[in-house]
């Protein structure tokens, strides 16, 4: 099998030395970090296909799990070639993760439940559903406060626009998806809305962009050592080369894509390969070999619930056929329509535009409430520190003032109010921060709030001792100051008092 995988990599060394003048930087950086890689394939990289994830073992793992970032791996663990090729194993596990999140009241787990029904769903044809779902997973992951699983959802919510190419909507996602990411901890969820961006730059013919993200996708999973994503990633590197006109290219990325899935569950992947491949072939006129390859993709998917996937190489066929085969132009524009209805019919269209609607509306409506919050904080923050400013003045002014005798009462209750200010002043400042690292959970906030106030405590009674001191000694002074004058006046004469009147 390795000799097969490097027989389809010389033509892209070949074409890298021949053309080196003419290649951008970009393009070879990525041809160079490509052919690296196929060197270092391993034997039989065809024909393996991932070991499926023991899930009651992770789901136990993951309840048990109390470190944000090590659930998160371990979630993210369970995204293997199941997920996209296994619409009953996705939802099934989705359940089984619904009910825990569910029971341990888990936003985390929550989202990516959501997210793996929404997939499972989507991989069924069902768009309606799956974006309720997807919708569902936004929100849950927004609460959440994990930005890597916030990246997660809108990466899979995502796919619906651009199954449904509706471009501009999917871009939107997964560039969002893509910030959150790199924003995030985990390292295997910032590759794949890359991928995505380079297979929807493709579609749109931006093939600068689409160059762009998918070199940074394929440098991540080598970096992380995992081929899962390659196929598909081979694939869009095929077509921005087939579109650029560079055909040794694109055949040896489309060759490539097609060798790592043959054998394995990634049908979809193999599908995608073909199809791009027939495109390559119509592009340049090469009929027979469009339509060898065009229904081959066919017939991958063909009976099973990725029939969807038949759209575009049977459009191709319909477009092929039209002048030469009536009967085969009717086969597969039948074919076609089947296929793009189960996407694109008028109720679904509606649904979907509805749903879509709706979910900007909530967007809005959580972005308008966080700056709301945002600045009702920042006015509170500001109340109490005017409060804690002026009973911090009254405070040192009584305490230090050496005209006014004072109640040590009064100093004592401008401490508590004092303190309280204090202690409210910090719950404003660290409460997003509480929410954050206790995911809402009010007995972890409770015992937060409890350890601050521990800590206030024992300072405020420092600075109540100080206060107190400082306000006796002063009144002591005081006292002493007028008791002494008091005695000079009692100890003089009549005539040196009435002198002393006198001037």
């Amino acid at each position: 099998m390795r000799g097969e995988i490097l027989k389809n990599y010389f033509p892209a060394l070949s074409f890298f030395t021949k053309n080196r003048g003419k290649l951008t930087k970009k393009m070879k950086n990525l041809i160079i970090l490509f052919c690296f890689a196929a060197a270092m394939l391993p034997i039989g990289i065809g024909t393996a296909s991932a070991q499926k994830p023991n899930v009651d073992s992770i789901l136990q793992k993951v309840a048990l799990e109390k470190n944000e970032d090590k659930k998160v791996d371990l979630l993210v663990s369970l995204v293997s070639s199941e997920i996209n090729n296994d619409p009953q194993w996705g939802i099934e596990t989705g359940l089984k993760l619904l009910n825990q999140a569910k029971r341990g009241n888990n936003n985390i787990e929550l989202s990516v439940a959501y997210s793996f029904l929404g997939q499972g769903y989507r991989l069924l044809g069902n768009n309606i559903k799956s974006l309720d779902y997807h919708h569902k997973g936004i929100a849950a992951a927004e609460k959440s406060g994990n930005l890597s699983i916030l990246a997660f959802a809108e990466n899979q919510t995502a796919h619906i626009y651009k199954d449904r190419e509706e471009y501009d909507k999917a871009i939107s996602l997964y560039l969002s998806a893509t910030a959150h990411a790199d924003k995030g901890k985990n390292e295997k969820i910032k590759g794949w809305a890359p991928s995505n961006l380079g297979a929807v730059y493709l579609a749109t013919n931006k093939l600068d962009s689409s160059l762009m993200y998918s070199q940074r996708a394929y440098e991540i999973f080598v970096r992380l050592k995992t081929i899962s994503n390659n196929a598909f990633l081979f694939t869009n590197l095929g077509g921005v080369h087939s579109k650029l006109g560079n055909t040794p290219l694109a055949i040896s990325y489309f060759n490539m894509a097609i060798n790592q899935s043959v054998g394995t569950p990634n049908i979809r992947y193999l599908t995608m390969g073909y199809t791009g491949l027939a495109e390559h072939y119509q592009r340049f006129n090469q009929t027979d070999s469009s339509v060898f390859y065009a229904k081959k993709a066919i017939a991958v998917v063909n009976n099973t619930p990725f029939f969807y996937l038949c759209s575009k190489p049977a459009e191709l066929l319909t477009d092929i056929y039209e002048k030469t085969n009536c009967d085969s132009t009717l086969k597969y524009a039948k074919i076609f329509k089947m296929a793009a209805d189960s996407l694109n019919s008028s109720k679904v269209n509606q649904q979907i535009l509805l749903m879509t609607f709706d979910e900007d509306l909530r967007q809005q409506e959580v972005a308008a409430e966080k700056i709301k919050e945002a600045q009702q904080r920042k006015q509170n923050i500001q109340y109490a520190l005017l409060a804690l400013g002026i009973i911090s003045f009254v405070i040192l002014f009584l305490a230090l003032s050496r005209r006014h005798i004072t109640n040590t009462k009064v100093i004592q209750f401008l401490g508590v109010v004092a303190l309280l200010v204090v202690f409210e002043f910090l719950n404003l400042l660290l409460h997003p921060f509480l929410e954050r690292i206790t995911h809402h959970n009010p007995i972890l906030m409770l015992l937060a709030l409890v350890c601050i106030a521990a800590l206030l405590v024992p300072l405020h009674h420092k600075l109540e001792k100080w206060a107190t001191h400082k306000l006796v000694e002063k009144n002591k002074a005081i006292r002493l100051a007028a008791a002494k004058k008091t005695i000079q006046l009692l100890s003089e004469t009549p005539a040196e008092t009435d002198k002393n009147k006198e001037s």
